[in-house]
């Protein structure tokens, strides 16, 4: 019988549900060959398969079968993730029975089972896949919700019985290194997996609840490359006096925002733009969110000492030409960094605050005085991320009386805006990935007389609006004219 060499490739969701019964391979040969039962439609069977080079898989089952065989080539992580889900489902009876045992011996023996290994594993690898942030497994008093934070929306995509929590918690525990018998006091860990030869950083967060525990697992790929300054969706204008500033030999650049707005990715992005042949760059993180050749990147440790303070007064020593500080978190950082800023080195760094403005005010709170303020503050940039309208349904609207009004407001002329539907692209949502909304100010002479003088905050902002500066409001409404986002999603991150 002659095979054909090259297989399409194809999704396995595409052929949801897979037959089952005698149709179907059992569970254990399809875990031993990589090979499944897709379709079978009359006289033909389609089988997919891992290895597309193994010819004596597919001779073998071209014969075994009375009826035409046609293969196509499928994903290994999207076979694990649905044996994951068939091994789940068939004993999630047989771990219910026995979920009320608490000992240590049990809780061993059952987390290691290979149903709940793969239930575990599975739910991983369908996260990664759909390009989850979080993932999130609570126990509430009727069952427990597995939940996706996907372009950072949660979204449930699986709900278990209760008894089969105690054997998922010890599971995730095991593999974090916790402890598996403390359900009392929170805990934390971490867990470095691998899937298609990639590592992956899993940050595991552990808090007990009125009904068991929250499990939040918080995913991180310490290889993929980080977004470039334009692909963050900056415009022309903030991307050119960024690359000015971070060409200064001092001084302090600041991103901010509230958690969860992409502060850190736009820290990644900034140092993307250096010369690490030339430049000593030192980076304090927590956690490494992407590992960059050429630079020195150090993870803080606090059960150990290694803190933003203590670690900063250690690298100085080092002679670097750049710092990131991953989080200005207390005085004696923000009094660190503002040092180090003075006394000739680039600084970035993040905060938490709502506008680009408030860096000013923040730093003052934090007990940095005025004038070294003025003195090292070259830029800050606050930020939102907005999830990005889906291309492929996204639909324009005519605008209402009071939307018109909003536009022709903050400077934005259109007739239309976008509205999201839902298609398959887009899983339903009517959104695909995330977009960076924005507002950038730049120190200036000016700028430093106000902060010197401990100007009122109206006048600083009247200063800026006259300079030309656009407020994050400006920028998400242009962007939503142009069908790069819609009003909604405006709505969510900022008051409009």
């Amino acid at each position: 019988m002659e095979l054909e060499r090259e297989l399409v490739q194809v999704s396995l969701s595409e052929f949801i549900p897979l037959p089952e019964g005698s149709s179907q391979y059992s569970l254990e040969y399809i875990e031993n060959h990589s090979a499944i039962v897709m379709q079978v439609t009359g006289d033909t069977v389609v089988i997919g398969v891992c290895d597309p080079n193994d010819f004596e898989l597919r001779e073998l089952l071209a014969h075994f079968h009375d009826s035409k065989v046609h293969f196509v080539l499928i994903d290994k992580t999207e076979l694990s993730e649905y044996l994951g889900k068939q091994h789940a489902d068939l004993h999630k009876g047989d771990l219910g029975k026995e979920g009320a045992r608490q000992d240590k011996l049990f809780l061993d023996r059952i987390a290691n089972d290979a149903p709940v290994i793969n239930f575990v594993n599975s739910t991983m690898i369908e996260a990664i896949r759909r390009n989850a942030s979080d993932i999130h497994i609570e126990a509430f008093s009727g069952e427990v919700k597995v939940r996706y934070r996907i372009d950072g929306v949660l979204q449930t995509v699986n709900t278990i019985e209760n008894e089969m929590f105690p054997a998922i918690t010890s599971r995730l525990k095991i593999m974090a290194n916790l402890n598996i018998m403390e359900r009392r006091l929170p805990q934390d860990g971490r867990i470095s997996v691998h899937l298609g030869g990639e590592p992956l950083d899993v940050r595991v967060s552990i808090v007990p609840t009125a009904s068991g525990e929250s499990i939040v697992l918080r995913l991180f790929n310490q290889l993929s490359a980080p977004l470039s300054l334009e692909e963050l969706g900056l415009d022309e204008e903030s991307v050119g006096a960024l690359r000015r500033f971070l060409k200064i030999p001092h001084g302090l650049i600041l991103a901010t925002g509230p958690t969860g707005s992409g502060k850190t990715t736009t820290l990644n992005a900034m140092l993307r733009e250096m010369d690490f042949e030339r430049l000593k760059i030192i980076t304090i993180e927590d956690p490494i969110e992407y590992v960059m050749d050429g630079i020195d990147q150090i993870q803080t440790n606090e059960a150990i000492g290694l803190t933003f303070d203590s670690l900063l007064r250690r690298i100085l020593r080092q002679d670097p030409n750049v710092i990131m500080v991953g989080e200005i978190r207390d005085a004696q950082t923000a009094e660190l960094s503002m040092r180090a800023a003075l006394t000739g080195h680039l600084v970035i760094s993040t905060l938490h605050t709502n506008d680009a403005l408030s860096v000013i005010y923040r730093l003052r709170d934090m007990g940095v005085e005025p004038y070294l303020i003025a003195a090292v503050l070259k830029a800050a940039m606050a930020q939102r991320l907005v999830r990005r309208l889906c291309p492929e349904c996204g639909r324009p609207v005519k605008l209402s009386k009071n939307e018109r009004t909003l536009f022709e407001s903050n400077g934005v002329h259109t007739a239309q805006r976008w509205v999201s539907t839902g298609c398959e692209k887009c899983n339903g949502t009517g959104y695909k990935g995330r977009l960076l909304i924005h507002e950038f100010f730049q120190g200036d002479e000016e700028v430093e007389n106000h902060i010197v003088a401990d100007s009122k905050r109206s006048e600083i902002e009247d200063y800026l609006r006259s300079a030309g500066m656009r407020t994050m409001r400006q920028d998400g409404l242009a962007k939503a004219a142009r069908g790069l986002t819609t009003i909604e999603e405006l709505e969510t991150a900022l008051t409009i």
